[in-house]
């Protein structure tokens, strides 16, 4: 009995130390593909990110907001041309877990505790 609880013990303190691996550094920089649902309809976003710069195209109109790591899983987006007071505001984007190809993120307006989650896949 004794080592069927010490069995159960280790299991249970082994399993809630995991962690998924992050490799953030692999999705710092390239071409990625963001699909997302806007009123029931499937969208799609597609963006080029630098070191210090990201330029998205979504249905047919580009922007550009300039990337400040945090650090080697978190960054802020600022739009470098803004249209309206929503728009300057900056974003933090922050790497939950990631894949060989993809990774799943949290994002909200800096300051703001209301988080949205979505995943991006890096193309080849």
């Amino acid at each position: 009995m004794k080592n069927f609880i010490f069995a159960i013990v280790i299991t249970a303190l082994f399993s809630s130390c995991y962690q998924q691996e992050r490799n953030c550094k692999d999705f710092k920089t390239g071409k990625f593909k963001f699909e997302h649902e806007i009123n029931g309809k499937k969208e799609v976003t597609y963006f080029e990110r630098t070191e210090n710069l990201q330029i998205e195209t979504f249905n047919g109109k580009t922007d550009t907001a300039s990337v400040r790591w945090v650090n080697d899983c978190e960054y802020i987006l600022q739009k470098t041309h803004p249209k309206n007071m929503l728009e300057q505001k900056a974003i933090h984007m922050k790497i939950l877990t990631t894949s060989q190809d993809s990774y799943t993120f949290e994002f909200s307006i800096v300051g703001d505790t209301n988080k949205q989650k979505g995943t991006v896949t890096k193309l080849k």
